[in-house]
């Protein structure tokens, strides 16, 4: 593989050194090589090339680069954090949209493109990833009838008719065993003040009140 020379610009009072490296390098294995020839701290290493700071992986992906002869590579030592400190330098970094792990690779490469290259906010790629399939179908058929109720002037009972359905998809099944929302609030299971039953008609014709 092609080796080219980059410029390596430690934050501080060292002056820039060059470093020969692969065209094509994988950041976790140039920050691993940097740490190893200026003997620096690998945990601390914060690397920034072209103005974008690296990171050794993009959802759960190795992040490779694609390094030109004479690149300037900017290298920072973080702080270490103080003692009893909770969390990481990344923190707000941590609490950005990730699609699982055990997403396909379609998708993630997706959900890379959206979010690096279209710039979408966390809480949009956040509803395009929860929504199944099923659900985008669902989506996809509901806008293709609306144009044709729309034109036999059945807008009005199209958009009721999605209300009831959308509540009775929701209602769930309840399975046997399972408390419902009045035995939750019902402690002791008590009845009812002018409950209908048969113990209460059985009560009423032995008073007297028929």
């Amino acid at each position: 593989m092609a080796e080219v020379d980059i410029v390596v610009r430690t934050i501080g009072p060292s002056r820039p050194s060059h470093l020969r490296v692969a065209s094509r390098i994988k950041v976790a294995e140039l920050r691993k090589l940097l740490a190893s020839d200026k003997r620096l701290p690998l945990e601390q290493l914060k690397l920034v090339l072209r103005g974008k700071i690296l990171r050794d992986e993009n959802n759960g992906a190795d992040v490779y680069l694609d390094l030109k002869e004479g690149d300037s590579l900017m290298v920072a030592i973080a702080p270490k954090p103080p003692a009893g400190h909770v969390g990481n330098d990344d923190e707000d970094d941590d609490l950005r949209f990730r699609i699982p792990q055990s997403a396909s690779r379609w998708k993630r490469t997706i959900f890379t493109f959206l979010q690096q290259k279209m710039k979408l906010p966390d809480i949009m790629l956040m509803v395009l990833f929860s929504i199944s399939l099923k659900g985008w179908a669902i989506i996809v058929i509901w806008f293709s009838l609306a144009p044709v109720a729309h034109k036999w002037d059945l807008g009005p009972l199209y958009m009721l008719g999605t209300g009831f359905a959308i509540i009775l998809l929701n209602l769930g099944h309840r399975q046997q065993g399972d408390l419902s929302a009045f035995s939750i609030f019902n402690e002791g299971f008590r009845e009812l003040p002018g409950t209908l039953n048969a113990e209460r008609l059985d009560r009423d014709l032995r008073a007297g009140q028929f």
